[in-house]
């Protein structure tokens, strides 16, 4: 079994800085692709950005420039610096790690976070 823990959201005011973490524990073998999304109120969840194994990133062009993903491979998690909040910025964020927790084909699937809120409002 594998759990995904997420940390650091909260109430920020606009142009303030929150830091999202995002780990992982269990049975892990690896960890390939870790993303984050975000989903607001009536909308859809949506990708925010997402960092491979090697450490490739890409973000979607809301969180360009602001947001930054990162990942510390020895504690299995993942971590999402965000500056600049503006209110649009406002959602539940959850990540997703792609887990791999043996060596056969069906050993590898996506893992869900808990989410967590992340409100900016002056």
């Amino acid at each position: 079994q594998v759990q995904l823990v997420e940390s650091g959201g909260g109430l920020v005011q606009p142009g303030e800085s929150l830091r999202l973490s995002c780990a992982a524990s269990g049975s892990i073998l690896s960890i390939s692709v870790m993303d984050w999304y975000r989903q607001a109120p009536e909308k859809q969840r949506e990708l925010v950005a997402t960092i491979t194994s090697g450490g490739n990133t890409g973000y979607a062009d809301s969180a360009k420039g602001r947001f930054t993903i990162s990942r510390d491979n020895a504690k299995n998690t993942a971590y999402l610096q965000m500056n600049s909040l503006r209110p649009e910025d406002t959602a539940v964020y959850y990540c997703n790690l792609h887990v791999r927790t043996g060596w056969g084909p069906r050993d590898e699937r996506n893992y869900w976070g808990q989410g967590i809120q992340v409100t900016v409002s002056s």
